[in-house]
C-alpha cells in the first residue's frame, strides 16, 4: 500500500514485481484498482505492475472541488505515478474509462509509452452529437450515484458492483468531469500511435465491439483479441484466457517499444 500526494489529492497505488519493464494498469468509472487482482501474479512474474485508484475513487482522495475531476489531471495522476516509481516509460494499459485515459496519456506523453493495452474501450467520438449522447449518459449516471449513492453499483458489471468506496460523491464528480469527452484528439489520435498495441474486448461486451474492431484497424499494427463468454470486464470474466492473451502480446514487447 502507498500513496503520492497530487497537490491536496492523495492517490493510492500498489507496485507489484521487483524487475522488468514497467505496467500501469488504470480501472473503469467506478471500479477501483482491485480489478486488477486476478492479474497480479500473472503480470509481475516478468514486470512490474502498478496499479491504482483515480481520484474519487477507492481509497484515493475525493476532493470536494469538482474541477478536481477532469481527463487532463487523469493524465498527469498518470504521470507522477510514473515518476514516483521511476519508469520513464511503462505499458500503458485499463478498462473502459481506464482504456480510453490510457490512450489519451499517449496523445499527451508519447515518449513514456512502450506498448498500449486497451481493454473492453471505446476512443471517443468523432461526430459531435454522438459526443453529446455520451455526454448525456454520463451526467445521467452522475445524477443516478448522486441519488441513489452506491446501491446503483450493486447490479453493475462485476468490476463495479465489487468495488468499495468510502462515498458516492467522489464518483459523481467523475462521472462529470472524467467520463465526459469535450472533443475528438483521442480518437483522432489513433492512426499516429507508433507503439505495439494489443485491443482486447469480451465476446459478449456488445456495445464495445465495434469500437474495439474500429481501434483495431485505425491504429498501425494493432492486435486484436476476442475473449470468448466474457463481457465488459473480460479481465474478471475469464481471466485465465485473458491473462495468456496479454502475456503472449507483453512477451513480444521490449521496453523501449520496438520488438525483440
Amino acid at each position: 500500500m502507498a500513496f503520492i500526494n497530487r497537490g491536496s489529492v492523495k492517490l493510492y497505488y500498489e507496485l507489484h514485481g521487483d524487475a522488468g519493464p514497467f505496467i500501469i494498469l488504470t480501472h473503469g468509472f467506478s471500479a477501483t484498482s482491485q480489478m486488477w487482482r486476478g492479474q497480479i501474479a500473472e503480470f509481475s512474474k516478468k514486470h512490474r505492475l502498478v496499479i491504482w485508484d483515480m481520484r474519487g475513487h477507492g481509497q484515493s482522495d475525493y476532493p470536494d472541488d469538482a474541477g478536481a475531476y477532469s481527463e487532463e489531471a487523469t493524465i498527469e495522476d498518470i504521470a507522477a505515478l510514473l515518476d514516483a516509481v521511476g519508469a520513464e516509460t511503462a505499458i500503458v494499459g485499463g478498462l473502459s474509462l481506464g482504456g480510453y485515459m490510457s490512450l489519451a496519456f499517449y496523445a499527451a506523453h508519447p515518449q513514456r509509452v512502450s506498448a498500449l493495452l486497451i481493454v473492453d474501450t471505446g476512443p471517443g467520438f468523432r461526430n459531435d452529437g454522438a459526443r453529446e449522447n455520451w455526454n448525456k449518459y454520463a451526467l445521467a449516471t452522475g445524477a443516478k450515484l448522486a441519488s441513489e449513492g452506491l446501491a446503483l453499483l450493486r447490479s453493475a458489471s462485476p468490476e463495479r458492483s465489487a468495488s468499495e468506496h468510502r462515498s458516492s460523491f467522489g464518483l459523481v464528480h467523475a462521472a462529470r468531469g472524467m467520463l465526459t469527452q469535450k472533443d475528438a484528439h483521442v480518437i483522432n489520435c489513433l492512426p499516429d500511435i507508433a507503439v505495439p498495441t494489443l485491443v482486447v474486448v469480451g465476446a459478449n461486451d456488445q456495445p464495445f465491439l465495434g469500437a474495439a474492431d474500429y481501434m483495431a484497424k485505425r491504429i498501425p499494427g494493432a492486435q486484436k483479441v476476442v475473449i470468448a463468454d466474457a463481457g465488459h470486464a473480460s479481465n474478471i470474466d475469464q481471466p485465465a484466457i485473458f491473462n495468456k492473451a496479454v502475456s503472449d502480446f507483453l512477451a513480444t514487447v521490449k521496453a523501449d517499444g520496438e520488438a525483440p
